[in-house]
């Protein structure tokens, strides 16, 4: 009993820690989506082609992990599809900053009566986080339907980055409408 209750405490810790935030999803009120049976890929350099420029941001991943997700759901690829998916992807160089510390940071002579020390952040390091969206849009009325947003700290190794992919892909589509069968 007790390693069943370790084990569920770093399960527990370790979904915590998941480099992956799941910024939204939200969903079209009074959709049938019952009534869908296929899906197909909008062309993805048509939402942000700034984005795949410089290629290995992993729109192919991206791609294989909602196809995953759909068809887990029932759904079929086809040429003339119920539902379009279209993909964006925004990537940002983002620095990452500490606070400084009177302790350590401070001044180390005081000799003004009106001198002043204010906290500052201190650049210590940069990264690049990447945005994906995932609209769902029904082909026949051009509406979307449904949308998902995740977030995530971008990784130079493949493997990561896909394992990554996978993951937040996979979280996103917990909140859609239709369960995996």
């Amino acid at each position: 009993m007790k390693k069943l209750l370790v084990a569920a405490l770093l399960l527990t810790t370790a979904a915590a820690c998941s480099p992956v935030r799941i910024e939204s999803t939200t969903q079209t009120p009074g959709v049938d989506y019952s009534a869908y049976k296929t899906y197909n890929f909008l062309d993805v350099t048509a939402r942000n082609e700034a984005a795949f420029a410089g290629g290995g941001v992993g729109i192919e991943e991206l791609k294989q992990a909602v196809a995953r997700e759909l068809e887990s759901r029932g759904y079929q690829r086809a040429d003339a599809p119920d539902l379009w998916v279209n993909i964006g992807v925004v990537t940002e160089e983002k620095v990452q900053t500490r606070e400084t510390n009177i302790q350590f940071d401070g001044p180390r002579y005081i000799g003004q009566r009106r001198y002043r020390w204010e906290s500052q952040p201190v650049p210590v390091g940069s990264y690049r986080e990447g945005t994906a969206t995932v609209d769902i849009v029904d082909a026949a009325r051009n509406v979307q339907i449904w949308q998902g947003v995740a977030a995530s700290t971008l990784t130079k190794d493949p493997a990561r980055l896909a394992a990554r992919i996978d993951e937040g892909i996979a979280a996103m589509f917990e909140k859609y409408p239709v369960q995996p069968r």
